[in-house]
């Protein structure tokens, strides 16, 4: 289950420097996961300050 990106996400781009496979990448307002390339392996939760990132 691939892991998506809450509205607590304060835009750090912590998560998107520790993504394995580059699945993170900046939105409008916020970082965005894409689904498809997301290997749930959870990096990105483990390294958010806010606790943005979480399993869909």
């Amino acid at each position: 289950m691939a892991y998506k990106i809450s509205d607590e996400c304060i835009s750090c781009g912590a998560c998107a420097e520790n993504c394995p496979v580059g699945a993170i990448s900046q939105g409008d307002d916020k970082y965005v996961i894409d689904a498809d390339a997301c290997i749930s392996c959870g990096a990105c939760a483990d390294t958010c300050p806010v606790g943005a990132p979480s399993e869909e």
